[in-house]
């Protein structure tokens, strides 16, 4: 695809989509959280919360999103688009904090910053380039599914012997793990459509990519359901691209930039993602809010400063 393509129509695509994922995600965890710890990861707490209109209109966003996260991908590769999606952060926690009517501290900006910036200097100077997904072998596809379900299953194990926004933080992994391979399916699926409808129909990966997305939703509220949304959706925003841009690269054979100092540049941009992450899952604020639930007395207390 043309670069002018890309600039015009990709990068303005998936900022979009980056925008209403931030506030489909907030209106997803508001719904999700006022639901009681024994729903989750159960098929009851799509069900109850199918009967929100709070949570329905979430969704809405959310197709909306991944609309446009379709047309980026029709115009640029999986390695720019998804990245570029991480912009969702720098919404979500500022207007989850407001949702719930606390202020963001230092240590909270922080760490939402550093993930969003971290991810995009990641990107930044590993340059991606497009790569062809029709070359992918069913071999292939099996390794990265099977590996896949392995890092989901070890996540959650773990996950359930933690507590408050740590808990979420592994529910979250699963959920990104699970996101990032949704989004090397669609990929294939929106190429696939190149073709007519019929070829997408006929192709495997267009199933699977229903499950996914399915397994994937279940998992997103599971998280939002556990703790508050920046545990949550920092540790989705930052596994999905990194998920979808190594499957990309060893399944489409997209390119990334590498050498001194691209590599650098790069492992550091990681290094301030996981700095981010752990430095709101470590934040007292944050793990107050856990215990300020919509519809809930706050847990502890519940002092009024304080973070999203």
């Amino acid at each position: 695809m043309a670069d002018g393509s890309v600039l015009a129509i990709a990068v303005p695509a998936s900022l979009a989509a980056g925008g209403c994922f931030a506030v489909a995600g907030v209106l997803q965890q508001w719904a999700a959280a006022s639901r009681p710890d024994t729903e989750a990861l159960s098929l009851r707490l799509l069900r109850h919360l199918a009967r929100d209109r709070l949570w329905l209109c979430g969704i809405a966003l959310a197709v909306l999103a991944y609309g446009f996260q379709s047309l980026a991908l029709a115009f640029g590769p999986l390695s720019l688009v998804q990245p570029l999606i991480v912009a969702e952060l720098v919404f979500a926690v500022p207007l989850s904090a407001r949702l719930y009517r606390m202020r963001l501290g230092r240590r909270e900006w922080f760490g939402t910053l550093a993930v969003a910036v971290g991810l995009g200097l990641a990107l930044a100077s590993a340059r991606p380039r497009g790569g062809r997904p029709e070359a992918a072998g069913l071999g292939s596809w099996l390794l990265v599914l099977g590996a896949t379900a392995a890092l989901v299953c070890a996540a959650l194990a773990v996950g359930r012997v933690l507590t408050g926004p740590w808990r979420a933080s592994a529910t979250a992994l699963a959920a990104g793990a699970v996101m990032g391979t949704q989004s090397v399916l669609l990929a294939a699926t929106v190429d696939r459509l190149r073709h007519g409808l019929l070829s997408a129909l006929a192709a495997w990966q267009t199933y699977v990519l229903v499950i996914a997305s399915v397994g994937g939703l279940l998992l997103i509220q599971s998280a939002f359901q556990q703790g508050p949304l920046a545990a949550s959706v920092t540790v989705i925003d930052a596994t999905e691209p990194v998920v979808a841009v190594t499957v990309g690269t060893t399944l489409f054979g997209e390119t990334v930039s590498a050498g001194w100092p691209v590599t650098a540049v790069t492992v550091a941009g990681l290094v301030c993602v996981g700095a981010g992450i752990v430095s709101l899952d470590t934040s007292p604020l944050i793990a107050a809010l856990h215990g300020r639930r919509p519809g809930r007395e706050p847990r502890d207390g519940g002092e009024s400063g304080g973070r999203a």
